[in-house]
């Protein structure tokens, strides 16, 4: 027995289609340029930026489930990110003065320094991934959209 597809969950399901290929898209181009230039993966620019915007006061410092939370992985990949960084002097870990099971994880001064020369990078491949994006026509209104969310200068 044939079912006529439901026209609302086709619209849908080619919606998300077309995200995830302008996500994908995006990511292999930042993520080819941040490797080239910095030796940096998308990921690991990401734990960066995150932790760089952490502050003193009040839910200024991030435990390792939010910094896993804010960048889209798993526990276990964030941790083995996280070592990485730390290995190569781009991170710390110390425990939370105010609750020793919390470990918290901040940005090196070398970190913020690569974090400073790699966003230039991020930035601009950012902007060319979208350009191209933009040409093709299943991905151009959300790339519209994307562009939409930036705040005006």
């Amino acid at each position: 027995m044939s079912r006529t597809p439901d026209p609302a969950l086709l619209g849908l399901a080619q919606g998300w289609c077309a995200l995830s290929a302008l996500h994908g898209r995006i990511e292999a181009h930042i993520e080819r340029a941040l490797q080239a230039a910095h030796g940096l993966s998308v990921r690991e620019f990401s734990v960066l930026d995150v932790l760089s915007r952490q502050h003193n006061g009040e839910g200024g410092h991030l435990r390792m489930n939010e910094v896993a939370e804010a960048v889209v992985l798993s526990q276990s990949a964030t941790t083995r990110l996280v070592n990485r960084l730390e290995d190569r002097g781009l991170l710390t870990r110390y425990l939370c003065l105010t609750d020793r099971r919390g470990i918290y994880t901040d940005v090196t001064e070398a970190g913020l320094a690569l974090l400073a020369e790699a966003r230039p990078t991020n930035d601009t491949a950012l902007r060319e991934a979208l350009r191209e994006a933009s040409k093709r026509e299943e991905l151009a209104p959300l790339v519209t959209a994307v562009e939409s969310l930036a705040p005006a200068s």
